[in-house]
């Protein structure tokens, strides 16, 4: 069974989401090693939300309330109070629910700026995370890659990029007020991720040319040279030199230490879209700098029309991923027959097939002869159907349906 907890900006505070960020990194695989029930853990720590997404056992006696309260107590160590917030503020999704929701996260429907684009990218880093830290598991792995199918079909289809939705897009939207021309204007960008690029393809679709970028980690010259920028080597200087600065990384922290000070009557904006912060707040109290965070931003954030059917279409698909997992026991129980017929034909015919054309012609056989029935399994199970499916293979085959069966087993099994 998938759960899911999740905190966002609409539910927690930003401040909270901000600390609990900051020590997301690790908390997969606290949760792996600490409780044996937890059969995989993927952590997605956005610019807006915290979310905790773990594959139970099953049979788990009251499973959602108790990985609720082991993924807090794998915060709690660290984020303290913080995580106490997260008790009463986050919400805990199960089953379908859960799998629903993750399908909604990685399509944009619960962003900030509803159809943003970088979200599914985010999704699947976090999935690429927490393979590299080994805590993903089968169901997992099927659930958010299903999930970037969800994302393109929605974005396909229900045309929610077409407004090239983003933060960095409604951000610049707000600062758009003070800027007469953004020709004149000196931008740096503190970061050279994907918030990084898409800010400067807004800031170059607005007609900004002087664009400037640093990066803590020394990406800047490649990142620069991409883009037809120019790399800065300092950042007190660099900030400096710049109107407005622009943050997106999550590995440096700008402090008033960063920012030179203004001449009298100046002014300089700064805007952090980072979470955990890019911006110690501290900048924002230094005479003559503006600070835009997240935060501010949030309230900005006005619900654009949805995409016809955006929300129909993920419904769809999570309900089709539904029937997948449900009719995935009676496969595998339908194509382990089939292949061990198949190895005792193979077994028999092989000392007489020099070539192995035969063996091949064999496990072709028992893939055709698996895949009509593997759609109408899942057809079946859509329907509610699924016993009657089945029944008829007891009854045909004389095939008993293990409910412990695992993806892993279909995934194994040819197609």
């Amino acid at each position: 069974m998938l759960f899911c907890l999740t905190a966002n900006h609409r539910n927690t505070d930003f401040a909270v989401l901000d600390h609990v960020a900051r020590i997301a990194d690790s908390t997969a695989a606290d949760l792996i090693s600490a409780h044996p029930f937890i059969r995989g853990a993927v952590v997605l720590a956005t610019c807006n939300r915290f979310e905790a997404y773990v594959e139970l056992d099953e049979p788990l006696t009251a499973g959602g309330s108790i990985a609720r309260e082991a993924i807090l107590d794998a915060l709690i160590e660290r984020a303290g109070a913080d995580a106490e917030t997260l008790r009463s503020s986050a919400v805990s999704l199960h089953g379908d629910d859960a799998v629903r929701h993750l399908f909604a996260v990685s399509s944009g429907l619960e962003s900030m700026v509803v159809g943003e684009e970088e979200i599914s990218g985010q999704v699947q880093r976090a999935l690429v995370a927490a393979r590299e830290c080994g805590t993903t598991s089968s169901e997992l792995e099927a659930a958010f890659q299903r999930a970037a199918h969800a994302a393109r079909q929605v974005r396909a289809k229900a045309d929610l990029g077409a407004a090239g939705r983003s933060l960095a897009r409604l951000a610049l939207d707000l600062v758009e007020s003070r800027v007469s021309d953004w020709a004149d204007v000196r931008v740096l960008i503190v970061g050279t991720g994907s918030y990084a690029a898409t800010t400067i393809s807004a800031l170059q679709a607005r007609g900004a040319t002087d664009v400037r970028v640093f990066s803590a980690t020394g990406r800047a010259g490649k990142f620069a040279t991409r883009f037809g920028l120019r790399a800065e080597p300092d950042l007190r200087a660099a900030i400096g030199d710049a109107d407005i600065v622009i943050t997106c990384t999550a590995r440096y922290v700008v402090t008033a230490d960063d920012v030179p000070a203004l001449p009298v009557d100046a002014r300089r904006l700064i805007v952090d879209l980072g979470l955990p912060r890019n911006v110690d707040p501290s900048v924002g109290q230094l005479p003559g700098v503006d600070l835009l965070d997240l935060e501010l931003i949030g309230r900005h954030a006005t619900l654009p029309e949805l995409g016809r059917g955006a929300h129909e279409l993920v419904g769809s698909a999570a309900a089709e991923f539904a029937a997948e997992q449900a009719a995935a026991p009676a496969i595998v129980a339908l194509r382990g027959h089939i292949q061990t017929a198949v190895e005792a034909e193979v077994a028999r015919v092989r000392p007489h097939d020099e070539d192995a054309r035969t063996e091949r012609a064999l496990r072709h056989l028992a893939g055709v002869l698996a895949h009509e029935p593997s759609v109408r399994a899942r057809e079946f199970a859509a329907q509610g159907r699924l016993s009657e499916f089945e029944a008829a293979l007891q009854l045909v085959f004389g095939i008993e349906v293990a409910d412990a069966i695992s993806l892993d087993a279909l995934r194994d099994l040819p197609a």
